[in-house]
């Protein structure tokens, strides 16, 4: 029975979709974690009768067929870049950005990442970082003897040095935009990799159009919301066990069937 069949690729998909969900949950106090969303496509459908031809010869067509869907699958997993709440930490190197941007990280082989995770933190050669230990671009240098660190809106970091009256700039943080971030590669660790459908990374300075401003001692908490997620959990365990009694059902009557003919 195709029943069988097609209940099975809606079991496969919603198993899937709890997946995905899963990783939402697990990912509620992650720092600028942007949930994620299953999204669907039907299958090829089965022709049993072609519309728009005629029934008999000199008839009108048939205003419809009958075509036979055979099943779902997941056609992607879209990340939602929305804007998450905003923490306050009162650390001086945690930096959020409010609206869009990336920060700029250099990743393990070299290669120029992504992230909105602000959590940053000085190495042993003073230089900005992530929590991982990635330098942040461009580099960033605090000097001995640092009192304070201040980054304004813009993205200016300056320094207050013991013995030195006026603060002293150290760089300037530079923000990324992509025409999709839908379409930034994922890898984990907060961070992001350019795509051919994210686009090319277009450089510029927070707050200007179409930038975010940067908000120190602030940091961009996970964009999941609890309620909407266990909502559809629910629904997703729903279409699971639904699609559960169609095969219960068609094995059911398959056995009918074989004991008719016995």
């Amino acid at each position: 029975m195709r029943a069988l069949a097609i209940a099975a690729t809606g079991m496969n998909a919603q198993q899937t979709n709890v997946e995905v969900i899963a990783n939402n949950i697990a990912n509620i106090n992650t720092t600028a974690y942007k949930r994620a969303r299953a999204e669907f496509a039907d299958l090829l459908y089965q022709v049993e009768r072609m519309q728009g031809i005629p029934n008999v010869a000199d008839t009108a067509p048939i205003p419809e067929g009958a075509t036979l869907g055979l099943g779902v699958r997941a056609a992607a997993i879209r990340y939602v870049h929305r804007q998450g709440p905003l923490t306050q930490t009162t650390n001086e190197l945690d930096l959020a950005i409010n609206g869009r941007g990336w920060f700029q990280v250099t990743g393990p082989d070299g290669e120029l990442l992504y992230t909105r995770a602000g959590s940053f933190n000085k190495n042993a050669d003073r230089q900005l970082v992530t929590i991982e230990g990635y330098l942040v671009q461009p580099n960033i240098v605090v000097p001995e003897n640092t009192i304070e660190i201040s980054v304004n809106a813009t993205g200016q970091v300056f320094a207050k040095v013991a013995g030195e009256a006026a603060p002293q700039e150290l760089g300037q943080l530079v923000m990324a935009n992509f025409a999709n971030d839908a379409g930034l590669e994922p890898l984990g660790d907060n961070l992001y990799r350019e795509t051919t459908a994210s686009g090319e990374a277009v450089l510029g300075v927070a707050g200007d159009p179409g930038y975010g401003k940067i908000l120190q001692g602030y940091l961009e908490s996970s964009n999941v919301d609890p309620v909407k997620e266990i909502t559809e959990l629910i629904s997703a365990q729903r279409a699971y066990e639904m699609n559960s009694k169609v095969i219960q059902a068609a094995d059911e009557m398959a056995a009918t069937v074989s004991k008719g003919i016995r």
